[in-house]
């Protein structure tokens, strides 16, 4: 059976692209400015088609053409365009909120999915657009979406990936639009309900419904089997080496083998199970190990401000790192519960529910914004979910087996990357290194 296509805008390293791979569809192309987070992309999903300019520069035709280049049909019906446009600016007075420059890419988004004319979109953002004088936007995208000729699912929910089989605390806002004259999706309905949640103040009803929802898998599930990175010397200056892993929790087990996760239709994956990725070490000082060590579970480290996982409950939200520009310049990574360091990025990666296979950059600051920045798999899986319903269609799993690209797309530093891809390498504002 055929399955159904779509197109991922602002991709990012591929979260969003594998949640919907699980769900049912083929990604068959891919929009991304980053050149680093492009050939990421392309070593996990070889069969993609990659653009990496921004969406600004970017037409429906040409992602059109790219379709072909990649032997899909380039007039194909498309059922589904997805992205999270960045969107900065909700303070101009008397202006439309789409119209400030500084949410120029989620116009160009809304461009996109006029030009492309999907069976449906996804729109996803930041929890905060739902919230006061935000809320402009949203009232006017869903506008300028009716006046394409869309549907928008009201009232426009805020989804925690802890609600769905995710060990990790992160809300985002989705909005789910579908063509005139086809049915509305469906918000996909929890599966779980975040471990380690203090129990809230509520009606009979809501306890009653939320005793019948199991508790999601826990930090202790993601990472208990995974060995501690300090172990292995040669994880000082690379990031994957030789090693055996621990008993799995149930969780652990579907991110080691998909093969055998219910629910999940995505193609598997050629690799090495018996390889430790993703996990270059982290020298932290004596006095920074002191500290961690200090630091009780589910509390900030003071000076860093750091937060300590707690074993038995969900990670806080995974964040990305920031350029120069903005002060900040490598993701925060949380504080392991058990040895005293920071967590890896194949651990972060565990706890945003990525599978073993799915590779990330070697470099610690553009793995974990890789990580930080994207779609927890499951929670994209969850929402591609409600869109393969919507379509009427019935999922299955591929007989096939993907080989990934090359791994030297892993290593490319930015100028590189930028090569490979025919752009500048100043379309990243890069880190700047302390001296």
């Amino acid at each position: 059976m055929t399955r159904p296509i779509a197109v991922d805008i602002f991709a990012g390293a591929g979260g969003l692209s594998l949640g919907l791979e699980q769900a049912g569809f083929d990604v068959v192309a891919a929009i991304e400015v980053d050149p680093v987070h492009c050939a990421v992309h392309e070593f996990n999903f070889p069969d993609c088609a990659v653009i990496c300019r921004s969406a600004a520069d970017v037409t429906g035709a040409e992602i059109r053409a790219a379709l072909a280049e990649q032997g899909n049909d380039r007039d194909a019906e498309i059922d589904l365009v997805c992205g999270g446009p960045p969107c900065q600016g909700f303070s101009l007075m008397g202006k439309r909120v789409l119209d400030d420059p500084r949410n120029a890419l989620a116009s160009h988004f809304l461009r996109l999915v006029r030009e492309l004319q999907p069976k449906y979109f996804v729109m996803e953002n930041v929890k905060g657009m739902a919230i006061g004088k935000h809320r402009q936007f949203l009232r006017e995208a869903i506008e300028a979406c009716a006046a394409m000729g869309y549907r928008v699912v009201e009232p426009y929910q805020v989804l925690n990936a802890a609600c769905y089989g995710v060990p990790q605390h992160r809300e985002r806002l989705f909005l789910l639009g579908a063509r005139e004259g086809l049915p509305l999706p469906n918000y996909p309905e929890p599966i779980s309900q975040p471990a380690g949640r203090k129990p809230k103040k509520s009606a009979a009803k809501s306890k009653k419904s939320a005793a019948k929802t199991p508790n999601s898998p826990t930090v202790r599930d993601a990472i208990g089997d995974i060995p501690d990175a300090d172990k292995f010397r040669g994880l000082l200056d690379r990031d994957a080496i030789a090693a055996e892993l621990g008993a799995p929790s149930d969780y652990a087990r579907t991110l080691r083998d998909p093969s055998g996760e219910p629910g999940n239709f995505a193609y598997m994956r050629h690799f090495d199970p018996g390889l430790l990725t993703d996990s270059l070490r982290t020298n932290h000082s004596a006095k920074s190990i002191a500290r961690f060590k200090k630091t009780e579970p589910g509390h900030k480290e003071p000076v860093s401000r750091f937060h300590k996982l707690d074993p038995d409950g969900v990670s806080n939200t995974l964040r990305a790192g920031t350029p120069s520009t903005r002060g900040a310049f490598t993701s925060p990574r949380p504080i392991h519960y058990g040895p005293p360091r920071c967590i890896t990025i194949r651990e972060a990666a565990r706890l945003h529910s990525y599978p073993d296979w799915f590779r990330f950059h070697a470099t610690k600051w553009h793995g974990g914004r890789q990580i930080g920045n994207s779609v927890p798999p499951r929670l994209g899986r969850a929402v591609g979910g409600a869109i393969v319903e919507a379509l009427g269609v019935t999922p299955s799993r591929p007989t096939r087996a993907i080989v990934p690209g090359d791994k030297a797309l892993l290593t490319l530093t930015m100028t590189h990357a930028a090569a490979r891809y025919g752009v500048s390498p100043d379309v990243v504002p890069q880190r700047d290194r302390v001296k």
